[in-house]
């Protein structure tokens, strides 16, 4: 049995903010399964679920818990999002690898996943559609941390269900509680960059609701750019 799973900076973050003694992880969307594989190995987890929509990508992650020698500490599961659990059966949730929108629609669809399960998210895309969804949905953002892997800047988020004031729209594009990150700067700049894009796209929109649209990325620009300044000022001063 190999005795360490070696993943990439990404799943290594994902997978360093479960807590130890978890009883059960949920691993939603697993793909080859090296996040619960490797908290397995670990002993920080009792057992774990390892969920994917599709046959494939579920027959990976059987090898790899093979491989690995933790087979039979795993379910593995076929299905769409948290339709594979019972409320309450596991006691931490993963769900990357996938769009913020998509994750929305999961979390919607299990209402029960407010009530008590730690939620690790890992959006790889449109990020800005779970932070403004969660706290209007009786979710609370805890801690939040970016990674960067392969040149690509990804935000991870711990929340469980509970009341926060609502996102403004720098929050959901910039984060709620990345200002202290030391990758923060580079990702702001490169959501400005999206933003500028998008609004460039648009310049010309005759539309009444596109010209407003336009209107209202250009005020997130502003907002944005003036929390930078403030960002790169404190890290002059040495904060």
């Amino acid at each position: 049995m190999a005795a360490k799973l070696d993943m990439g900076p990404r799943l290594r973050a994902i997978a360093a903010l479960a807590p130890e003694g978890c009883a059960c992880l949920a691993d939603i969307g697993t793909d080859h399964g090296y996040i619960p594989v490797s908290l397995l190995l670990e002993g920080r987890v009792k057992r774990a679920v390892a969920a994917d929509i599709g046959a494939l990508p579920l027959d990976h992650a059987r090898r790899t818990a093979a491989v690995y020698g933790v087979e039979e500490s795993v379910d593995f599961r076929l299905g769409d999002g948290l339709s594979v659990l019972k409320p309450g059966e596991a006691d931490v949730i993963v769900i990357a690898g996938m769009g913020g929108d998509t994750m929305t629609e999961i979390l919607a669809a299990a209402p029960w996943s407010r009530a008590g399960p730690l939620l690790l998210l890992q959006p790889m895309s449109r990020g800005e559609v779970l932070r403004a969804w969660l706290p209007e949905n009786g979710y609370r953002v805890l801690h939040e941390e970016l990674v960067q892997d392969k040149g690509v800047l990804y935000p991870i988020l711990s929340v469980r269900g509970g009341g926060m004031p609502p996102a403004s729209d720098a929050q959901a594009w910039g984060g709620f509680l990345l200002d202290e990150d030391p990758l923060w700067g580079a990702y702001i700049a490169d959501r400005l960059l999206r933003l500028r894009r998008a609004a460039a796209g648009l310049k010309k929109a005759r539309d009444p609701s596109l010209a407003a649209k336009r209107e209202r990325i250009l005020e997130v620009i502003a907002c944005l750019e003036e929390k930078k300044g403030e960002w790169e000022r404190a890290v002059a001063a040495g904060r």
